[in-house]
């Protein structure tokens, strides 16, 4: 008690971004979902702090202080933390695999191309992200075919070993042996397919 609660609690880093919360609240300009960290007093320990920060006031409403209501949230953003090094990991994975990998969304249009895909098609992934796969890179025969691998995976019937021709830029066929894998979000639901290729064509 009594104690300067920025001054002796806050890292150096945050001070200022945490003063100025508590400023404009005693301003009468209150914050909600304020993150900042606390280091614990005898090990130094970080746990971050989701704050919001209320002005006080007397009977008459005159402004008196401000009240702090924090709700711990580190281990929330130490999952969070590990949620983005796998993800950044996957898609390292996916961009380097000597293997084409693509992606599609619900709709089916190309969201992921990796270099191998690019490398197979002369296709850049800036030229094919965004497009519908199966109508713009699928060659006419085989467009029905494919489009019911992917339809299916949209709907949890994954495919294995399933071959196609892809056509390059320059209008070359690659076949491709494809299996088709449905992709879902953290809550489970179906937002695509990630389908992993092997060029077969010799």
């Amino acid at each position: 008690m009594g104690q300067n609660l920025v001054e002796v609690y806050i890292s150096e880093e945050f001070r200022a971004s945490v003063q100025e919360v508590f400023d404009n609240a005693l301003k009468g300009q209150e914050e909600a979902n304020f993150e900042f960290p606390l280091y614990t007093k005898k090990e130094k320990k970080r746990v971050d702090v989701l704050l919001n920060a209320t002005t006080r006031r007397d009977v008459s409403g005159n402004v008196v202080g401000v009240i702090g209501v924090g709700q711990d949230i580190t281990e929330r953003k130490r999952v969070e933390v590990e949620k983005t090094r796998v993800a950044q990991e996957l898609q390292t994975f996916i961009d380097t695999a000597n293997a084409p990998i693509f992606g599609i969304d619900a709709k089916g249009l190309v969201n992921e191309w990796n270099n191998k895909a690019a490398e197979i098609t002369g296709f850049t992934s800036k030229e094919v992200v965004g497009r519908d796969l199966v109508e713009d890179f699928i060659d006419e025969e085989y467009r029905t075919s494919v489009k019911e691998v992917l339809d299916n995976a949209l709907q949890g019937r994954e495919a294995a070993n399933f071959e196609f021709p892809l056509y390059t830029k320059s209008r070359q066929r690659v076949d491709v042996l494809l299996n088709a894998t449905t992709r879902r979000d953290i809550t489970g639901k179906v937002v695509g397919v990630l389908g992993v290729g092997q060029d077969i064509t010799e």
